[in-house]
């Protein structure tokens, strides 16, 4: 190669050089290039993904067409098959189940759309003995249906689903905060005092249906409940006369387990229509038939119970059980109605109800004048108008005025033994004449020998009357008492007043106070110590031992010993017995115990016995019947020399 050749190649060269020198792109001319190939990138990568996306949603579709054709064909074979057992009612037995809380001021009520029933109570103002919200009862241990025969199908309504006009979450009488929602401005739903009604259909077909409804008031436990039925007559069978309402739930337990607490007042009540009122005891398992007219039937706690109620009266046929759960710390029984509901066959029907869903509270449910108030066992007949007219009057009062029931307690005892008082002190001076009179008693018995008992007895009668002395004089005045002494046995276990109210050691006066709880089990003491039981049957000793009838039955041993027995066989009983009444048992011990000292400082037994012997001395003054009877012994005595002459 020549050098013009070299020459020129290099000339080529260093032109391409500065060629692309000349025509290399700017910094910025670089940066849109490489932002038009990202675009160009991206528009393409979302093309492909758009592409998958709707290959994907095309694939999706297809499948939830197939499964909604096979969901569609499940639904109508389901309901096909519910309508072959069901017929007209067969769609209303498929749906969701949903529940609606409705809230007063007294309590918290959860409806269900399924049954269209009471799923749960709640009262508000109570909690359980471990301080647990009080529920009366729930939902899986809860049955409520209307059954009737439709054709030849048995429809239960608990098993179907109703339509209903209630919000999710309803208050009455005010709105009610919700934790989260504090300071927040809240809606009135309803004017305080205003009802609600609450309505729950179920409609086999258009304009035919059953109709619940629920009328809910502000500050008042009754919740109204109507039955009404249009255009069933032509789904309900025409030969019947009575539809059948069965309601029944499981008792949760409330208070503290005690066999003389709640296990012993939990039973079944019922009202007839003529006013009588029975019951099945929590302690048996037992059916009843109610053969006539019904007004009430009432699953009935210690302090609290759930009543249905009949505005006129249920017809009569209604079947009552009980049946008792041996040894549950959940529940204490389970409480069964079978209750007939009149049916006429027209084309609307109505029946009105109520239900009662709350406390124990005598004045509570005295004011309803339907004899819920029976409901409060108040004792035995002879006893309960102590406990209406005089006991629970005077307690209401105190409570007016005080809110420590261990002062009510004590006034109340100031009350009842400042009443009693008359009648303690005619048996200490009638004891105190007995005993006066001890000496010539005590004579006739060495007079008289044991064979001569008749004539002593004689003798002894004798000696009183001419002295002026009624054995019956201490007997009678302590007869009186007793009423009143057994008035406040059954007052103080039945008063939901007392209910979670402490006094000293004592947390709740409704039940018994446990100061020492023991590793072991005593027969009918119980496994723990009571102090107010100790305290009242040390207090009973002392007063025993001061009682004069106790000296004056030194004579008989037995008598002397049981009299110590006594006291310590109610240790046993009251140990587990509520506290307020063991307490008031104490405070009336040592009244009486003040009592025997005062009567023995104002009273001078041995002027009593100087009188007595004055008595003794004076001519006797005989009745008038008594002056007839020795007249016909006279006469008699005339007349039998005459019959032995003849």
């Amino acid at each position: 190669m020549d050098k013009r050749s070299i020459i020129g190649i290099l000339l080529i060269f260093a032109i391409l050089v500065v060629f692309s020198i000349i025509n290399q792109p700017s910094k910025e001319e670089i940066e849109e290039a490489k932002r038009k190939s990202d675009s160009i990138a991206q528009v393409e990568l979302e093309k492909a993904t758009r592409a998958r996306l709707e290959e994907e949603a095309k694939k999706n579709l297809e499948t939830k067409v197939e499964e909604v054709k096979t969901d569609t064909i499940a639904q109508e074979i389901v309901l096909q098959e519910r309508e072959n057992r069901l017929g007209s009612f067969g769609k209303t037995s498929i749906g969701e189940e949903e529940f609606y809380t409705v809230e007063t001021n007294l309590y918290k009520i959860v409806f269900t759309n399924k049954g269209g029933r009471v799923n749960s109570v709640e009262l508000k103002e109570y909690q359980t003995h471990d301080s647990l919200p009080l529920i009366l009862f729930d939902g899986p241990e809860t049955l409520f249906s209307l059954n009737f025969f439709s054709g030849n199908r048995i429809i239960q309504t608990g098993q179907l689903y109703f339509t209903t006009n209630l919000a999710e979450h309803t208050t009455i009488g005010g709105p009610k905060v919700r934790k989260g929602d504090e300071g927040k401005e809240k809606k009135n739903i309803d004017n305080p005092g205003e009802s609600k009604v609450i309505s729950f259909k179920l409609e086999p077909e258009p304009g035919k249906f059953i109709e619940y409804v629920y009328t809910i008031k502000h500050n008042s436990y009754m919740v109204g409940f109507d039955l009404n039925m249009q255009g069933m007559n032509d789904q309900i069978a025409s030969n019947i006369s009575n539809l059948n309402l069965t309601w029944s739930y499981d008792l949760p337990r409330q208070e503290r387990i005690s066999k003389w607490g709640e296990d012993r007042y939990t039973d079944l009540n019922y009202k007839f229509y003529d006013g009588d009122i029975e019951k099945i005891s929590q302690g048996k398992s037992k059916r009843e038939d109610l053969p006539t007219k019904t007004h009430w039937i009432g699953f009935k706690q210690l302090f609290f119970n759930s009543t249905i109620i009949a505005d006129d009266n249920f017809p009569s046929g209604a079947v009552v059980e009980s049946k008792t759960f041996e040894d549950n710390p959940d529940y204490l029984a389970n409480f069964y109605a079978d209750i007939p509901i009149p049916y006429n066959g027209s084309s609307k029907e109505n029946f009105g109800m109520a239900f009662y869903f709350g406390p124990n509270h005598y004045q509570t449910l005295k004011q309803y004048d339907i004899g819920l108030e029976r409901l409060v066992y108040l004792g035995y007949a002879i006893v309960r108008p102590v406990n209406r007219y005089i006991i629970i009057p005077v307690f209401n009062f105190l409570r007016k005025y005080l809110d420590n029931f261990g002062l009510i307690i004590l006034l109340l005892t100031i009350f009842i033994k400042t009443l009693v008082f008359p009648f303690t002190y005619k048996s200490y001076i009638s004891q105190a004449k007995m005993r006066a009179l001890k000496p010539e008693v005590d004579e006739l018995n060495a007079k008289f020998g044991a064979d001569k008992a008749m004539e002593k007895q004689q003798a002894t009668m004798a000696l009183y009357r001419k002295a002026g002395v009624s054995p019956m004089g201490g007997c009678l005045p302590m007869l009186l008492q007793m009423p009143i002494l057994f008035a406040m046995f059954f007052f103080f276990p039945t008063s939901i007043e007392l209910r979670h109210e402490s006094f000293l050691w004592a947390q709740d006066l409704s039940t018994y106070d446990s100061v020492l709880k023991l590793p072991f089990n005593i027969p009918i003491y119980g496994d723990h110590v009571s102090l107010f039981c100790l305290l009242m049957t040390i207090s009973t000793i002392i007063s025993t031992r001061l009682n004069p009838q106790t000296a004056s039955s030194a004579s008989m041993p037995g008598m002397k010993s049981m009299m110590y027995i006594m006291p310590l066989m109610f240790l046993f009983i009251l140990n587990s017995y509520p506290s307020g009444l063991s307490y008031y048992y104490l405070l009336a011990n040592l009244f009486t115990i003040g009592q025997t000292y005062l009567v023995r400082r104002f009273v001078d037994e041995e002027k009593i016995r100087a009188q007595l012997l004055i008595n003794k001395k004076k001519p006797q003054k005989k009745s008038g019947f008594q002056a007839r009877l020795e007249e016909m012994a006279k006469q008699r005595a005339g007349q039998q020399p005459k019959k032995k002459k003849k």
